[in-house]
């Protein structure tokens, strides 16, 4: 868990940081502590977009089932492999960062998928 500060607001979202909207953003996001993880496996990127939701209409994900708002964003995920791995260096520290093999796998993942 972390707060986000003027910083690291003004970095991840450098795409709309000059937009009317942003500063209400940044204030409602920096209000308190955020649960921040990374997620990893057999098209992750994907499966994590399809639960978080892409807005907040999609029912059956966490936007669609408990978003209140269009504009207060209730969860964030990456959108391709590659802003993920951008995103995973911006917010944790490499100490931070895990690497193990899940011997269960092996039971339930083809080769390709672990």
């Amino acid at each position: 868990m972390i707060r986000l500060d003027e910083a690291l607001l003004q970095e991840h979202y450098a795409h709309v940081a000059d937009k009317p909207f942003f500063a209400e953003m940044a204030a409602f996001m920096s209000l308190s502590p955020v649960v921040i993880m990374v997620i990893e496996g057999y098209q992750a990127v994907e499966i994590v977009r399809t639960i978080s939701g892409i807005k907040s209409t999609d029912m059956g994900s966490i936007r669609g089932d408990f978003a209140l708002s269009g504009q207060r964003n209730i969860v964030h995920s990456s959108d391709s492999k590659e802003t993920a791995e951008k995103e995973i260096a911006r917010f944790f520290k490499i100490e931070e960062l895990f690497d193990y093999d899940k011997d269960e796998w092996v039971h339930t993942l083809a080769d390709k998928e672990r």
